[in-house]
């Protein structure tokens, strides 16, 4: 589709600095714009490319004032970054959809599936199943007996829910991810690992997004909860029983350990590690690689393994390069006192 900066500026409520009438039809990233596309500025290191980049027009933030001369045609938001989203999701909502039950999938006959709905070839859809109307079920998902998945869902290629599991209304499974697999629970007896059931099952609530190969398991009773509006990056794990909170965002290679509660609006960056049987307070942050072991209070910003408060952890790694050095003086200290010591003894 081909759309001009005026009517982009409209749809956007956005300001046109520059020839109203220049199209584009695709986007790009700043640093390697090309002709006939859009991109944007929101983060002021890039803002050296806004001079050079061959793209067309450029959403900037309204109080974005070159230094110098600018080819591209600006256009100005409040926020550049979310009024990329809006238009980006605006072109997909107008790209058409696939709707339909393909050959070759298998749907069961007590399974409901809701109109406007696409199953994709080799996909299954299991016994007393429940597809919302717009669903998307892509080639090769798997929907186990008695799951539930909400309206609008997109469930990609690869993923797999299993039975008895709830998926909510406009949420979107990425390849792989796996929804519902058995907590790691084992009871040791006379040495020998015995499987505990994993009876429970996992409750996915609206708008959460799920990652590629992310793995979400059961409860052992009851139900692992993700809430609505978490958004999970790929090659997570959350073990049996825990809970995730509303609008907590999580990045790649986050590990949860078992029937631990994250409060809502909390960050985790990447391969944070979370013990068991521990809450972490609404509104937290927590910086890549933290190991945390005991409940964190709310709004706390912790980074480093151990973990720690951050301003403790940025002084501490001040330190910790000067350690050899601080070695090598303690031991001569040690060497000079020891030797005043000696002479004080002599004086004696």
């Amino acid at each position: 589709m081909i759309f001009t900066a005026r009517q982009i500026a409209d749809f956007l409520k956005g300001e046109i600095v520059g020839n109203p009438d220049t199209k584009v039809s695709n986007f790009s990233k700043i640093e390697e714009g090309k002709p006939e596309t859009l991109t944007f500025l929101a983060n002021p290191k890039y803002t050296s490319y806004i001079y050079e980049t061959k793209a067309d027009i450029v959403l900037v933030n309204s109080d974005f004032f070159p230094e110098k001369e600018i080819e591209a045609t600006l256009i100005k938001v409040p926020n550049a970054y979310a009024a990329l989203a809006t238009l980006m999701e605006m072109v997909s909502n107008a790209t058409p959809k696939k709707n339909g039950i393909e050959p070759m999938s298998f749907v069961a006959d007590t399974a409901s599936v809701g109109v406007e709905t696409y199953v994709g070839a080799f996909a299954y859809i299991g016994e007393k199943v429940t597809v919302g109307e717009g669903a998307k079920i892509y080639p090769h998902a798997y929907i186990g007996d008695n799951a539930t998945i909400g309206k609008n869902t997109i469930i990609y290629s690869g993923a797999r829910i299993y039975p008895n599991c709830v998926v909510g209304d406009n949420c979107i499974l990425h390849a792989g991810c796996v929804i519902g697999a058995d907590g790691f629970g084992f009871s040791n007896e006379n040495g020998v690992y015995q499987k505990i059931p994993q009876m429970g099952n996992v409750i996915i609530e609206d708008n959460v997004e799920i990652g590629a190969n992310t793995t979400i398991d059961c409860a052992v009773m009851g139900s692992t909860i993700i809430r609505r509006g978490v958004k999970l990056d790929n090659l997570i794990q959350i073990a049996h029983n825990c809970e995730i909170g509303e609008n907590t965002a999580m990045a790649a290679q986050v590990g949860i350990a078992g029937s631990t509660k994250i409060g809502e609006n909390c960050v985790l960056g990447g391969q944070v590690g979370i013990g068991g049987h521990i809450t972490i307070g609404k509104n937290s942050q927590i910086g890549a690689q933290a190991g945390i072991i005991s409940n964190t209070k709310e709004g706390s910003e912790i980074i480093g393994s151990p973990a720690m408060p951050v301003k403790n952890f940025f002084r501490s790694s001040i330190v910790i390069p000067k350690l050899p050095d601080m070695y090598r003086q303690l031991n001569a200290l040690e060497k000079e006192i020891a030797q005043l010591k000696e002479m004080l003894v002599d004086k004696k």
